[in-house]
């Protein structure tokens, strides 16, 4: 049987990246099922270069246990008892625990009074430990899917994506950069021939599809999704309110691509363009909106072991239900109807 090839599409969401480990672990199950592209921004870009580094060293085991030792690392910070306490709690409850504790408040409060520069000599980036330990030799190799990591040009405004021997510690760390928690990221620029500071990348991609237009890769984007498109109830406290800011902020980016995709599509169905003078890209995605509306930026930003085993659970359980209703439409048609969601 030929293998359904597919383009792996990792939004960024902070912590709820544990979210696409779960879907990444069940996804590297089917051994049918050939991931020819990635592309991820923050968390995205830590699961998409777990993801590739432990396919081209020793295959999908290698790589279910690269992304697991990722999120033990995130997590690393644990005690027994908290998580046992926690343990029979939904992470909606966690989530709540969380944003309305005192020192989730005070830590909120000055991320938006103080920079990350005004730490001086004591201030150091967390995601460091855990990015120079990834193998960066299997990342960049040209051997297995190709991955692509975006980051925001601080004086820009633009994207600018990584790929190949771009990308490096600096690369994904700079494509986690919240600028309210870290310093920006200067990285070397070839085109502008100067060092560049980069934010989080969420904010101009997240993540970017446009690279997974060229020619050799397949056709279907599978988008898996963290930042909720819908939230029903009108957010009413200061902590909802800036929630759903940051949601849509990280969401922009991905529905204006998603928009052209469909305008696009609409084109090629109308006849209004020729086949072939452009790819008609199949767009899939796994999310659990209904879950991630519980949460919240708190069970983004505060590392919480049960909330990412949790959310790994479900995770698996998104990629499921994926693979039984629309991997059928892999290579045929998306399972995602573009028109209905922009009428």
């Amino acid at each position: 049987m030929a293998k359904l090839r597919i383009n792996l599409a990792l939004q960024g969401g902070g912590a709820h990246g544990s979210f696409t480990w779960g879907v990444l672990d069940r996804l590297l199950e089917e051994p049918d099922l050939e991931i020819s592209g990635i592309s991820g921004t923050s968390a995205g870009a830590l699961n998409g270069a777990a993801l590739k580094a432990g396919l081209v060293q020793g295959g999908r085991e290698d790589a279910r246990d690269r992304l697991t030792g990722l999120w033990e690392d995130v997590g690393a910070v644990t005690h027994p008892l908290v998580t046992q306490w926690f343990a029979p709690f939904m992470p909606g409850v966690v989530s709540k625990s969380i944003e309305y504790s005192l020192p989730y408040a005070i830590g909120d409060a000055a991320t938006r009074m103080m920079s990350p520069y005004g730490y001086g000599p004591f201030y150091q980036n967390p995601l460091a430990r855990i990015v120079e330990e990834f193998d960066f030799l299997k990342i960049c190799a040209a051997q297995g899917p190709e991955l692509f990591v975006g980051a925001t040009n601080v004086r820009t405004g633009k994207i600018r994506l990584f790929s190949g021997r771009e990308i490096t510690t600096e690369a994904i760390m700079a494509s986690a950069c919240l600028p309210t928690l870290f310093q920006a990221i200067e990285i070397y620029d070839p085109v502008s021939q100067r060092d560049e500071a980069y934010w989080d990348g969420g904010y101009t991609g997240n993540p970017a599809l446009y690279p997974l237009y060229e020619p050799e890769f397949p056709d279907d984007i599978v988008v898996v999704n963290i930042n909720p498109l819908v939230r029903e109830a009108v957010p009413r406290t200061a902590q909802e309110i800036q929630n759903r800011i940051n949601e849509i902020s990280f969401n922009t980016s991905l529905l204006r691509e998603l928009r052209a995709i469909a305008f696009v599509k609409r084109l090629i169905d109308e006849g209004r363009m020729p086949q072939g003078a452009m790819k008609d890209v199949k767009v899939h995605m796994i999310a659990d909106d209904a879950l991630m509306n519980e949460l919240s930026v708190a069970t983004k930003t505060v590392p919480s072991p049960v909330v990412f085993h949790k959310l790994k659970e479900a995770g698996r359980a998104a990629a499921e239900a994926f693979l039984r209703d629309d991997i059928g439409n892999v290579g045929k048609k998306s399972s995602v109807n573009l028109r209905e969601m922009f009428d």
